[in-house]
C-alpha cells in the first residue's frame, strides 16, 4: 500500500512526524506538506505565483503553498504514481462541525478525494499535542483495520476523524457521527501597529451551538473517537423544489414588469 501524507500545520509539526512514524511500517509512505503553518486555508490553490518543492533532511518534501497545493502537486506529477490513500494530519486541534469548511487539514484530504482516492483527515481535539502517542496508535489501528477489510484501493471516500487527547486506555471506541455546529465567530481583534495603522486579527471560533447526541462534539466530549463521512456536494437538495418555484414566480413578476 502506498500512502501520501500531508497536513496544514507544516512539515515540521509534531503531528505529521508522529503520523509518518505510525504508518511507515505498514505502507510505503511519502510526505508532501506545507513549508509553514497553513491552518484555515481550506481548499485554496495557489494560481498566481510559482511554487517550489524542497526536500528536508528527514526526507519529507515541503512546498511554499497551501495544503491543497501540496496534495495537488503530488498527485499531478511530483510522485510519479497514484497512492492508495491520502492521509492528512494529525492536526493540532479539533476539526469538527463548521471547522471542516475552513480546515486546511480537511482541505488536503479532500483534494485527494477529488482525484478519486480514499482520504482521511485526522485531528486531535485539543491543541498542544497532548497524548499524541495515543492518537497515533488509534490512527495506525484504524488504517490497519481498513487495509485488512480491503476498504482501501476501492472507491473513493472522505473521512474526518477527531481523537480526544487522552491516554490510550481512556479513549473510548469509535463512533460514526454527523457534524455539529458552532455559533458565529468571536469579534475581530483590532490593534494599532507601531506606525499607527489599524491591524485586524480574525477572532476565535465561536462556541458550540449543536452538540447533541450523534454529533462529533458530543462523541469526543464522551471520550470517543469521532468519525464523520464527508462529501463535496454543497447542493441543498431539500430546497431545490422551493427555489424552482420561487425562481418561476420571480420570472413571471419580472416579465409582467417589463415595458
Amino acid at each position: 500500500m502506498k500512502i501520501l501524507i500531508s497536513n496544514d500545520d507544516g512539515y515540521q509539526a509534531p503531528g505529521i512526524v508522529a503520523l509518518y512514524d505510525a504508518l511507515k511500517d505498514i505502507a510505503d509512505v511519502e510526505v508532501v506538506a506545507p513549508e509553514l503553518n497553513n491552518s484555515a486555508k481550506s481548499n485554496a490553490l495557489t494560481l498566481h505565483s510559482p511554487l517550489t518543492v524542497t526536500t528536508a533532511a528527514n526526507g519529507f518534501r515541503y512546498i511554499n503553498g497551501t495544503p491543497a497545493d501540496c496534495v495537488h502537486i503530488a498527485l499531478t506529477g511530483l510522485l510519479g504514481y497514484r497512492p492508495d490513500l491520502v492521509v492528512s494530519g494529525i492536526n493540532n486541534g479539533a476539526n469538527m462541525g463548521d471547522d471542516t469548511i475552513y480546515s486546511g487539514t480537511v482541505g488536503a484530504a479532500m483534494e485527494g478525494y477529488l482525484f478519486g482516492i480514499p482520504a482521511i483527515a485526522f485531528s486531535q481535539v485539543e491543541k498542544g499535542w497532548g497524548y499524541l502517542d495515543a492518537a497515533t496508535a488509534k490512527v495506525r489501528e484504524l488504517v490497519g483495520q481498513m487495509l485488512q477489510q480491503q476498504l482501501i484501493g476501492t472507491k473513493p471516500w472522505l473521512l474526518n476523524v477527531n481523537i480526544p487527547n487522552r491516554p490510550l486506555e481512556h479513549i473510548r471506541p469509535m463512533k460514526v457521527c454527523r457534524l455539529g455546529r458552532r455559533h458565529a465567530a468571536e469579534a475581530v481583534i483590532v490593534q494599532d501597529s507601531p506606525r499607527g495603522d489599524k491591524m485586524y486579527w480574525i477572532g476565535g471560533a465561536g462556541a458550540v451551538k449543536d452538540d447533541a447526541e450523534g454529533t462529533d462534539f458530543h462523541a469526543t466530549v464522551q471520550g470517543h473517537v469521532a468519525l464523520t463521512p464527508l462529501k463535496t456536494d454543497l447542493t441543498d437538495h431539500e430546497l431545490l423544489r422551493y427555489w424552482s418555484q420561487t425562481a418561476a414566480t420571480l420570472g413571471r413578476a419580472s416579465a409582467a414588469a417589463a415595458p
